[in-house]
């Protein structure tokens, strides 16, 4: 291994910040449900525990805190690392989970469900203290913030990971005006990930949380999905499987053709907002639904996100066309507008499947945070020959994922022949 560890030359003001250590007897029992269907990661932990790849490796993640997260933070532990956790969403937290973490694994971690915009950062700096050689983020806020404000932690980094599509897009940002300081594996963009975790994973917990929340039937509802990617796939799929008709909205005319020909209504939101019962964002941008939006929503119109923050509602532009707002439900807010139409926003706009369900289920996490731990593997192997890049997860990773996932299942599946190998090689040999 080519990396040089040194120690880290600040320490953190506490171990832990977390809500109630009294609720990490109940976390440990979730954490150990939650391993039974992580069967990969479980593969991984056993070689990690033998071969130690992450000796002496300080890692700083940012991610949501719940069980599927603790099993990576154990297995990366078991491999050798220093980990420190923070909370990637303020609503994310599950608070038996990060007192689990602190009392029965010892991982110091920095995380209270519901905690105000000053504590988030707290605890953001909380983990860069620990001065990290690897950074893991879902959302690229621990990158952002080095790159902003703490530059001077850079000399120690070798690399980092991402999980999400909107780190993703504000990392290749960087990477475009040539200002990325070290090199990211988008995590995101293997196959296993976007493919399983975005479509299978978001498709059923987002359902989850808006049915949490609001106890609706969604049978006969119209849901309006704003994206067709893979988020917005799972969500439309999901959606019409309990029997909603589903519209979707996107701007990129290959995508909604490809949503159209998938059986769904395609539109325009300024045309869907009169439509929609229940309006679901996913796109991981900035105000898809707008102050003309909320004014031509039915009354009684549920709004939702599960793209990563809360940007995507304009919540200010709904503000300041209510005369009312009251909290009617846990996770549900309604906004009483001027004209006495009734707008209920889930979940403060933020994650619906994490705000008020559970996230992914942790089949689905498997796979996603098999990416992690590999891919925090090969980036300290590989440290001295990556570039300031943002990369993909190798494919050999991706596809020994795929393999253990498929194993872990009971699935047989072919090989080729050496006839069959010869014929793909050879542009002799035609019809």
């Amino acid at each position: 291994m080519s990396l040089t560890l040194t120690k880290p030359r600040t320490k953190s003001m506490s171990k832990y910040d977390v809500k109630d250590m009294k609720l990490a007897d109940k976390g440990k029992l979730r954490i150990e449900w939650a391993f039974r269907t992580m069967p990969v990661l479980k593969l991984i932990q056993e070689r990690f525990r033998k071969e130690k790849p992450l000796k002496g490796v300080r890692v700083a993640a940012c991610l949501h805190v719940t069980t599927e997260t603790a099993n990576l933070m154990i297995v990366l532990k078991d491999g050798g690392a220093q980990v420190s956790l923070c909370a990637s969403n303020p609503l994310s937290t599950q608070d038996d989970v990060a007192a689990s973490l602190v009392k029965h694994y010892g991982i110091p971690t920095f995380a209270i469900k519901g905690e105000d915009n000053n504590t988030y950062y707290k605890h953001i700096n909380a983990v860069l203290d620990t001065r990290p050689n690897l950074t893991m983020d879902d959302g690229a806020d621990l990158v952002s913030i080095i790159h902003s404000k703490r530059k001077n932690l850079v000399q120690d980094i070798i690399g980092g990971t991402e999980e999400t599509t909107t780190g993703v897009i504000r990392l290749r940002s960087l990477e475009q005006k040539r200002l990325l300081m070290y090199p990211i594996i988008a995590v995101n963009d293997a196959f296993t990930k976007h493919f399983f975790d975005n479509r299978y994973g978001t498709g059923q917990s987002t359902l989850d949380g808006v049915i949490r929340a609001t106890n609706i039937l969604m049978a006969g509802s119209t849901v309006v999905v704003a994206g067709y990617g893979w988020c917005g796939r799972g969500v439309a799929d999901k959606a019409r499987g309990l029997g909603a008709k589903v519209v979707v909205t996107e701007i990129d005319p290959l995508k909604a053709l490809e949503a159209a020909l998938d059986g769904f209504q395609v539109m325009g939101m300024n045309e869907a907002a009169s439509e929609g019962d229940v309006f679901i964002t996913v796109t991981g941008n900035l105000n898809i639904i707008r102050r003309e939006h909320f004014i031509k929503m039915k009354d009684g119109a549920i709004v939702a996100n599960s793209g990563h923050f809360n940007a995507e509602i304009d919540i200010p532009s709904l503000t300041k066309l209510t005369v009312k707002r009251r909290q009617i439900r846990e996770f549900v807010e309604e906004f009483t507008l001027k004209s006495g139409k009734k707008v209920n926003l889930l979940g403060d706009g933020r994650l619906i499947n994490l705000a008020a369900a559970e996230g992914h289920p942790a089949s689905v996490m498997d796979m996603s945070f098999a990416n992690q731990a590999l891919s925090s593997e090969f980036m300290v192997q590989n440290s001295s020959k990556l570039e300031k890049k943002v990369y993909r997860v190798p494919e050999d990773i991706d596809k020994e994922i795929a393999r253990l996932k498929l194993k872990a299942m009971g699935i047989k599946i072919d090989t080729l022949t050496p006839e069959q190998k010869e014929y793909l090689a050879s542009w002799e040999m035609g019809t």
